[in-house]
């Protein structure tokens, strides 16, 4: 059936990178389910995968609002741009068993105008621009309990392969020398545990709806070593929503991504402004280009938010991506 054998790849998966990745808004990344965009697949055989993830964060809130500004002696920070450009392999022995490696690639810009006082003037922006190899992931996949192998289940690591602690400085401003919080540096130097399950069906004629879920905790930090005291905290997100499938060269989706952030704990951890709670409606496509490759262009719109303390969002994100097997 087509719902189970769709001859596309399982891409890079934002919820492999978002938000367990870092962002100075700890809860504003992108969770899109790109797995479910592209549809999930129970062909054997290699699967190469690329995507690049556009989140402008620049809209100041706490709680459930939007704010003008913090209170005294709280930074006050202007803006944080990531684009991640992420490359994925995955392979498949057989229907049952999928292995899939992410390689991310970020690329950060930052400004903030430090501690705020009302008293006096704005000081001046220090701003930081780093661009650097991210966090390595490697998950492995088993969808062999039903005949139509879709029902999964995900476990896998996340490997502390990108800077971390105090290693990117601000090149600019007052601060400039001084490091960037550990939440916004490339790596968390934590090797992390990720668990998680998914399952489709059809629903009605041409349509296919689906859900999925995933956990992620640190289980190892590098704190023995001097000045990098941090722990990223536990994030779970879960995705739901309906492709249509009418067509067989193009599918539209419509994706709802929800995602909870713990509090970060340790010496470097910003721990009043890290946690929270994110919905997103994810509208996208996918298309068939030729042969064995496929496109997907997804924009996410944030439509609530709980965030802890004074963090800086996305007003929206932008995902595209690729997919070839071979």
């Amino acid at each position: 059936m087509k719902h189970s054998i769709n001859p596309v790849a399982l891409a890079a998966a934002c919820v492999y990178l978002a938000p367990m990745t870092s962002w100075a808004c700890a809860t504003c990344g992108c969770s899109l389910s790109t797995d479910a965009a592209l549809g999930y697949s129970a062909l054997p055989g290699w699967r190469m995968s690329f995507e690049y993830d556009y989140i402008h964060q620049d809209q100041l809130r706490s709680g459930r609002h939007d704010v003008s500004g913090v209170p005294d002696d709280t930074e006050l920070e202007r803006e944080t741009l990531n684009r991640y450009l992420t490359l994925g392999l995955d392979y498949s022995p057989g229907s049952d068993w999928n292995i899939g490696l992410r390689v991310p690639y970020v690329i950060r810009t930052h400004s903030t105008y430090g501690d705020y006082d009302s008293g006096q003037p704005l000081p001046p922006l220090s701003g930081s621009r780093s661009s650097s190899i991210g966090d390595l992931r490697l998950i492995g996949a088993y969808q062999g309990f039903l005949p139509m192998h879709n029902l999964g289940v995900q476990l896998g690591v996340k490997l502390a392969t990108g800077q971390y602690g105090t290693s990117v400085k601000f090149n600019s401003g007052p601060a400039e020398g001084a490091p960037l919080d550990a939440s916004l540096q490339p790596g968390t130097g934590s090797t992390d545990v990720i668990v998680g399950a998914y399952y489709y069906q059809p629903v009605g004629e041409n349509f296919e709806g689906f859900a999925n879920i995933q956990f992620q905790s640190a289980l190892v930090t590098k704190q023995d070593r001097p000045g990098n005291d941090f722990r990223p905290g536990n994030s779970t997100t879960l995705s739901f929503g309906l492709r249509y499938e009418a067509h067989p060269s193009w599918a539209p989706q419509l994706q709802m991504n929800l995602t909870h952030k713990g509090v970060d704990q340790g010496a470097l951890a910003d721990i009043t402004d890290t946690a929270g709670n994110v919905a997103y409606v994810s509208p996208g496509l996918t298309a068939h280009v030729v042969g064995d490759l496929s496109v997907y262009a997804f924009a996410q719109l944030p439509v609530y938010s709980d965030l802890v303390g004074y963090q800086v969002s996305p007003r929206y994100t932008l995902s595209v991506g690729a997919s070839y097997r071979f």
